[in-house]
């Protein structure tokens, strides 16, 4: 028999969703509140990346919906009363009331001289970055007092001033007023930051060692297991006060959508798989040189912005970028160089990405001449930049760096899983709903194949014999390849995988 019971509760519980107004009015209702996207993640739960990617399109689903559609209806009535009263006043010389001025919280992304610093309330305390006492707002990511009288960075006057006919005492750093102080800066890869930046990733680290009593294992596991939503916290912070605004849940053409549930796309990533087929006659020692942090690496490549447009015709615009379909060229040289288009059966047109298209233009070119240039019959673009992530990556080197000489295990293991993760969760995953951008996934891995490329024509051009070439991180060579790499475990550098004999003496 039908259970009826079941059906009423599943009638009882079943509702349509809620109706959202479109994104573009959801990003002007919060803007006209003057509130920042970190604050409205924070108040929904959520990060300022999946507030952007709402403002941009895509929808929330769930008990979040309903939250944010209500803050929505909200933000309409308030900004709707607001109008009616500067509307309706009678006098328009006397001073607005607060409710007039939209009732903005103190905190709501503006400083006390009309600034527009993000502002955010630390769910705990934090040490001010300029008295280091407990602070409970930050600023720009930074903590810090927002009241002057709260911080103790400038000392009393009192303790400045010497006594009557006395020699004024020099003023040491300490009871300088922060104003009057340098800015203390570290080197961080390139460029210098204030030294009191946070460090997230340390942060991170630390408090799972304490919380699990300094077992390592046990840290480490942890810390593994929330790498994607770190990795973003960190993308987060390293986009403030970035240049360009991201779209990151954009619409995607269907060669970006896979076929089936277990199917894929239609983007080759040109992943090399190349064994040379002949050796000269005698007995060869091979060497297999494992490519540190190849994902890493990659993350420096050229990343499209927006969402993306279509286009048609063999042309390529340097400053755009995304996927193309290509007739690739010839390749001549497979008895001792991997195709730079990866190990492919198929002849025809296939759908490459930027990374790869950049290497067979440039390896096309005057300089190399190599192979004829490729034949681009359409693609799908937006602006792009090459240092979009680069804040991002510096981080993780640096973090990499120093967990390297502090022999901290626990550190390079979660830094490895969290730009590892990053990159294999930002297309079409469960895993990560931040950041939903194939074409970047597809564009960083084909990165770390083109650099693999040009560690083979490198070793090719120097001297030495290339044997094998196989994924993003591992290159058998024959000759004294030290002369060529740098041998050790930063990213700049190679490490010996395994050593092996091939033929006869």
């Amino acid at each position: 028999m039908t259970d009826f019971g079941a059906i009423d509760a599943l009638l009882a519980g079943a509702r349509k969703e809620v109706p959202l107004p479109s994104a573009e009015e959801r990003r002007t209702l919060r803007e006209e509140l003057n509130l920042s996207r970190a604050q409205l993640a924070q108040a929904l739960g959520v990060s300022p990346s999946t507030v952007g990617g709402w403002e941009s399109g895509r929808d929330p689903s769930g008990e979040v919906r309903e939250k944010y559609a209500y803050f929505l209806e909200g933000a309409r009535t308030k900004l709707a009363a607001g109008a009616a009263e500067e509307a309706s006043a009678e006098d328009p010389s006397l001073p607005e009331s607060a409710d007039s001025q939209g009732d903005a919280p103190a905190d709501a992304g503006q400083t006390q001289d009309g600034g527009d610093d993000d502002v955010d309330v630390l769910a705990a305390p934090q040490p001010c970055v300029l008295c280091g006492e407990p602070a409970r707002h930050q600023v720009a990511g930074f903590p810090q007092h927002l009241d002057p009288a709260e911080c103790g960075s400038a000392a009393p006057v009192e303790a400045n001033e010497s006594a009557e006919g006395a020699e004024p005492a020099e003023k040491t750093e300490a009871a300088q007023p922060q104003s009057e102080r340098g800015v203390r800066v570290v080197p961080v890869g390139r460029r210098l930051q204030t030294a009191d930046s946070p460090d997230l990733i340390g942060t991170a680290v630390a408090s799972a060692l304490a919380e699990h009593s300094g077992d390592v294992e046990s840290a480490t596991d942890a810390l593994v297991k929330r790498a994607i939503p770190d990795a973003m916290a960190l993308l987060d912070h390293s986009r403030m006060g970035g240049r360009y605004d991201v779209v990151a849940h954009p619409w995607m053409p269907d060669v970006l959508r896979k076929q089936s549930s277990r199917g894929a796309d239609q983007i080759w990533e040109a992943r090399p798989k190349w064994s040379r087929s002949e050796l000269p006659a005698g007995k060869h020692e091979i060497t297999a040189l494992d490519v540190n942090g190849a994902y890493l690496s990659a993350l420096k490549t050229h990343l499209p912005l927006g969402q993306l447009e279509h286009s048609s015709g063999n042309h390529h615009d340097r400053r755009r970028a995304g996927i193309h379909l290509i007739t690739p060229p010839d390749w001549e040289h497979d008895a001792y160089l991997p195709n730079p288009i990866g190990s492919r059966d198929e002849p025809g047109p296939l759908w490459v990405t930027e990374s790869t298209l950049r290497l067979l233009l440039r390896i096309s070119g005057p300089k190399y001449g190599l192979c004829d240039p490729p034949e681009i019959h359409e693609s799908w673009t937006s602006g792009a930049t090459e240092g979009l992530l680069e804040k991002f990556r510096i981080a993780l080197k640096d973090a990499r760096d120093r967990a390297i000489a502090d022999n901290d295990d626990v550190t390079l293991e979660y830094v490895k899983a969290m730009y590892s993760k990053f990159v294999s969760t930002m297309g079409e995953s469960n895993y990560n709903r931040e950041l939903y951008r194939t074409d970047w996934m597809h564009l960083i891995r084909s990165q770390a194949f083109a650099n693999l490329w040009w560690k083979a024509h490198r070793a090719y051009d120097e001297g030495l014999m290339v044997v094998r070439a196989m994924g993003t991180d591992e290159l058998h060579v024959i000759g004294d390849w030290r002369a060529v790499f740098a041998e050790g475990r930063g990213v700049t550098e190679v490490k010996v995988k395994d050593v092996y004999t091939v033929g006869a003496g």
